[in-house]
């Protein structure tokens, strides 16, 4: 069983690429995307959603960014950008309160019509290079 824990980061502005509603968009998720077998939002300022899929990592997060993609031009939104799922699995102890439990995924869902920009500006390469290979992952979709 695979775990996300999903934040939305929109570096789109303009009107027609709102932000989600928490319900609005577990929902949409966990119908279109065909390997989540569970959401549920959460009420944390950071993790938004949980979800959960019988796949491995990389698998679930392109069938999630497929599934944003799809739930996107179902309410009409603009979806002339890039998606992004930047990935990392917690392999410490969790915080107290925190629901990112060890073994889950802490993935930011990024949308933005500059990807490489953007990951520049995280230092993306160097957060990368401090984890083990099979505890991080990059999936983008440009669905333009």
């Amino acid at each position: 069983m695979t775990t996300f824990l999903l934040s939305h980061n929109l570096q789109v502005q303009g009107g027609n690429v709102p932000p989600w509603e928490g319900q609005e968009l577990a929902a949409g998720l966990l119908r279109l995307c065909g390997s989540a077998i569970r959401a549920e939002v959460l009420s944390h300022p950071h993790w938004l959603i949980r979800i959960e899929g019988a796949v491995d990592a990389p698998v679930l997060a392109s069938d999630l960014l497929e599934a944003w993609v799809r739930l996107r031009h179902e309410k009409g939104h603009d979806v002339g950008h890039a998606l992004l799922a930047l990935g990392g699995r917690k392999d410490t102890r969790p915080g107290p309160g925190s629901p990112l439990e060890q073994g889950f995924w802490g993935v930011d869902v990024v949308e933005t019509s500059d990807p490489e920009g953007f990951l520049e500006a995280i230092n993306w390469q160097a957060l990368k290079a401090g984890r083990p290979t099979d505890g991080v992952f990059e999936v983008r979709l440009n669905p333009l």
